[in-house]
């Protein structure tokens, strides 16, 4: 079955038929769906989903574009949510350059925190990096040592890619792949090992052709799986098997 390794069903695009979308993964091919938070307010919300459907489990954290929420105060209490059920990972945390809502020194100092955390609760992080290559490459050597997680929604080198897999991430593929113009992630996932691959669909985003450009849902990663086994060359099935388990073994599920 398909593993979404990242989603976002608490965005209020899903407001209109989120009961009926998540009601027929199953049916879909779709098996397990990780939800993942961004805001501060998006923390109790996947987690109150994952409680509602078996499938659907939650990643507490908070996007470098909104850690201008995040002080003592508040960081405890998201801290506490990770007490409750079905939450597998901090994420999803990072660096965003490219829209640059935070002061990039706060947005690393959040950066680093979250990355403790993951450390202190022995979870998997989710790393959102947008036109911070360099910058969130010397955080993940200095403060992610021993833990593992994705690379969420990857757009570097392969170089920088074998780079991760060698600290012992995953490199999270999802519908850019699809894209005629997307040589760089291509050529990455035409060099890297099936075994250090997990497949995402970052919906309500970034929905792969032939429905780029629409809202994406977990049922389209079928695409991004097909793409996959064209450029390595195997089947659709060794593909979605693989990642799969890839993606069971980091969560430990």
């Amino acid at each position: 079955m398909i593993f979404d390794t990242h989603a976002h069903y608490d965005d209020e695009q899903f407001n209109e038929d989120r009961v009926e979308l998540l009601n027929s993964m199953e049916e879909q091919g779709v098996g397990t769906i990780i939800n993942v938070s961004a805001t501060y307010n998006s923390c109790r919300k996947v987690i109150a989903l994952a409680k509602e459907y078996p499938f659907v489990y939650a990643a507490v954290g908070i996007h470098p574009d909104e850690v201008g929420s995040l002080n003592e105060e508040t960081f405890a209490q998201m801290k506490e949510l990770f007490k409750e059920g079905k939450v597998v990972a901090v994420g999803e945390i990072g660096l965003d350059y490219y829209w640059d809502n935070e002061p990039r020194e706060v947005q690393k100092k959040w950066f680093i925190r979250q990355l403790e955390l993951a450390r202190e609760l022995d979870l998997p992080v989710l790393i959102h990096s947008r036109e911070a290559a360099a910058d969130t490459m010397e955080i993940m050597k200095e403060h992610a040592k021993g833990l593992s997680g994705v690379i969420h929604c990857y757009s570097y080198s392969k170089e920088m890619a074998q780079e991760y897999i060698k600290m012992g991430f995953y490199i999270g593929v999802g519908g850019v792949v699809t894209f005629k113009n997307a040589k760089k992630l291509k050529e990455v996932v035409e060099n890297i090992p099936l075994t250090s691959i997990v497949l995402e669909t970052d919906c309500p985003y970034m929905a792969p052709e032939p429905n780029r450009g629409k809202r994406n849902n977990s049922a389209y990663i079928r695409y991004v799986a097909e793409k996959i086994a064209e450029l390595k060359g195997i089947t659709y099935e060794e593909v979605v098997e693989q990642t799969e388990k890839n993606a069971r073994e980091m969560y430990r599920l």
